[in-house]
């Protein structure tokens, strides 16, 4: 399959190697999850020093079409803990305009981490999104088929 996808398979290749050689700060690609795919990843992430989420760990799920670059990776968390977060809902999806439509071909895995380190990092009270109830139970389960309402830049 991935040989249809030549584009695709060399972004992926090269992004995988920047993300194991300079990963941002408290992430760490999970080495185990790429074994039998490129095509989907698990980044173990560590909350912050000196932020709400110090000394937490949590996992991303990074999931990629045969478009990416030209279309945005899925990515919610995954596991056992999802971040208490005002745009993460219980069920690891999370409403950041780079995920769907502010998504450019230059962004990177990198900078989706980059971006979620900070969004976390950022809060001042943990809690979930006020519709979070009514959102889990009747959201698809891919977040990208969600039409997020961007209304709210800070925590």
């Amino acid at each position: 399959m991935l040989m249809k996808f030549p584009t695709m398979k060399k972004r992926l290749q090269k992004e995988l190697l920047a993300l194991q050689n300079d990963p941002p700060p408290g992430m760490t690609l999970n080495e185990k999850s790429v074994q039998n795919s490129i095509t989907q990843w698990i980044v173990d992430m560590e909350g912050a020093p000196g932020t709400l989420y110090e000394g937490e760990k949590f996992q991303l799920l990074f999931k990629f079409s045969s478009r990416y670059p030209f279309d945005s990776p899925q990515v919610m968390f995954t596991g056992e803990n999802i971040p208490v977060h005002p745009h993460v809902y219980s069920n690891g999806h999370i409403c950041l305009s780079i995920l769907t439509e502010d998504w450019s071909p230059a962004l990177s895995v990198q900078s989706v981490c980059l971006s979620i380190i900070s969004m976390l990092s950022s809060c001042k009270e943990k809690r979930r999104p006020p519709d979070n109830s009514f959102y889990v139970r009747t959201c698809n389960k891919n977040p990208k088929k969600t039409k997020w309402w961007y209304h709210d830049d800070t925590c």
